[in-house]
């Protein structure tokens, strides 16, 4: 395929999966319980920092966290005590366990109180994504806490594609006209959005000749960013729809 024939060829794939079907077997589908912003968006950072490994199982843990959270997120992440927080007591995902749990809700409390919220530590359009993803690391980790956490928050400026927390961002960013997407961020472009680079997205796009490089890092989802810009630099991101459905869904 030329140039041409794989935007056309991405564009009906990206029109293909977007859509409330995706959601039904998606990570994304645990925020989508809730309509207050903040809920929302606490959801959707802790499904999102989970998200790796088999879909069922992350699907079970984000309910779980959300269960012990008593279906209200932002109102146990600012008004939660110590009894609340050994409702977390035996909790684990893989690598991410209940020490990691307590820290992350001690730390988005730190936030909503200190900064006013999540979003407050993006939407700042004056320097690149990928370098504000850095800072949030660093205000993330300001409080005490054990160095093995600090894996669980991907920092783009040291070689990670940060697959994570990008497709954290594009939930909350990108429009909800398909209603798959939030949209509920208005301070974030979605042209300043990056791919959540993954082993089916790395895959297919190496499958396509849009990608060359081998790892799925940083350099990589600058690679495959720059020539989806040129795609659609008003919407980049909605080619993780395409990328992604060809090959978990098609084995392409």
């Amino acid at each position: 395929m030329n140039q041409k024939e794989l935007k056309s060829f991405l564009d009906q794939k990206a029109q293909e999966y977007e859509s409330i079907g995706f959601i039904l077997n998606d990570p994304i589908q645990i925020p989508h319980q809730f309509s207050k912003k903040e809920d929302i968006e606490i959801a959707a950072f802790l499904s999102a920092t989970i998200s790796w490994g088999n879909r069922v199982s992350i699907l079970k843990s984000a309910k779980r966290i959300i269960d012990m959270m008593d279906y209200s997120p932002h109102q146990f992440i600012l008004n939660h005590k110590e009894k609340d927080i050994k409702k977390l007591k035996g909790f684990v995902h893989r690598t991410f366990n209940e020490e990691d749990l307590v820290y992350f809700i001690k730390s988005l409390k730190n936030i909503y109180q200190k900064y006013g919220g999540l979003e407050n530590l993006f939407s700042s359009n004056k320097i690149p994504l990928q370098k504000r993803i850095h800072h949030f690391k660093k205000i993330f980790f300001e409080l005490s806490h054990h160095r093995r956490t600090e894996k669980h928050v991907s920092d783009p400026l040291k070689g990670s594609a940060a697959k994570r927390i990008n497709m954290f961002l594009r939930w909350m960013v990108r429009s909800n006209q398909k209603g798959v997407d939030f949209g509920i961020w208005k301070s974030i472009s979605s042209s300043d959005l990056s791919l959540p680079l993954d082993i089916h997205t790395g895959g297919v796009a190496r499958k396509l000749g849009l990608l060359k490089r081998k790892q799925n890092d940083a350099k990589a989802l600058l690679e495959l960013d720059t020539i989806l810009r040129k795609f659609d630099p008003i919407d980049p991101v909605r080619y993780d729809f395409a990328l992604f459905g060809l090959g978990a869904f098609e084995k392409f």
